[in-house]
């Protein structure tokens, strides 16, 4: 082998370690990453030229690996989340239009392109999504009904409501005060052909007394614990509650809050500094 194609598959090989470092800083961020950021940090570790590290970026933007975003004039470096992403063991999110060879377990849901909230790409998304997964497959509480209800609070796109029935839940309801949120949800249960099992209301959750075998609910940390109580008197016993949105600092107080209305914490997860946990009642 002449010496320049050694330095040529030495380079290719560089280049596709710089491509996973890359990934895993960005993945691994509590902050977003501008291109200068990353390129410091991955000048540490690898001995490259900028033409390298401009080379691996390009090619990551290609992919649908990454996206530049924009915030008061700088750029940032940020997961794509612009294809079908795998969010769970079974769940895979998928901007409709876009094809995707599915698993014989997977659970495939479409999702409008530009959807404000549940696009998957925050990870209390994702720590909602799993922790459903978990309710329904790794819980006994699911599985004594037939009738299973689910109530999604702040539903936003409509997504943890969709992942609830795709993953077998009979039926859902999702409430939400925003109109453009509840207009997202209606075009996402449509794209999912799930208008006949899910439910778009304005409902206040205060207003809401039938019982539900499952709750989602994807909130900041003071509204799920003034929230708490009530959801205790509407779920089934048995039933389970899955929340998000909570900050690893605000899980001792939240499963005190969820204690204290006779909840047990049976599933605990963590992405980044956020966490997400299923109770059951």
């Amino acid at each position: 082998m002449r010496v320049s194609e050694k330095t040529e598959k030495s380079a290719k090989a560089d280049r596709h370690a710089i491509r996973r470092e890359v990934l895993s800083c960005v993945n691994a961020s509590n902050k977003k990453l501008t291109p200068g950021a990353l390129e410091t940090a991955l000048s540490e570790r690898f001995s490259m030229d900028r033409q390298d590290f401009k080379t691996v970026i390009r090619g990551l933007v290609s992919d649908r690996e990454l996206i530049y975003t924009y915030h008061f004039g700088c750029s940032f470096l940020e997961k794509s989340f612009n294809k079908p992403t795998r969010i769970s063991h079974r769940v895979v999110l998928k901007p409709h239009g876009m094809f995707y060879q599915s698993g014989s377990q997977d659970v495939v849901i479409d999702m409008q392109q530009g959807a404000a909230f549940g696009s998957g790409d925050h990870p209390t998304t994702r720590l909602a999504v799993r922790g459903i997964e978990n309710a329904v497959f790794e819980t006994h509480c699911l599985k004594k009904e037939k009738n299973t209800r689910a109530l999604d609070i702040g539903t936003g796109s409509g997504v943890l409501a969709i992942a609830a029935v795709s993953l077998g839940i009979k039926t859902a309801k999702g409430i939400d005060i925003d109109p453009c949120a509840r207009a997202e949800a209606g075009k996402n249960i449509q794209l999912n052909h799930l208008e006949h099992r899910i439910a778009i209301h304005d409902h206040d959750i205060q207003d809401i007394h039938e019982k539900f075998t499952l709750i989602t609910a994807n909130l900041r940390y003071p509204t799920l614990k003034r929230l708490c109580s009530h959801m205790a008197q509407i779920t089934e016993k048995d039933g389970a509650v899955v929340v998000s949105g909570i900050k690893t600092d605000e899980v001792s107080n939240l499963l005190n809050e969820f204690t204290q209305n006779r909840f047990k914490c049976v599933w605990k997860s963590f992405e980044k500094d956020w966490a997400g946990m299923v109770f059951v009642r």
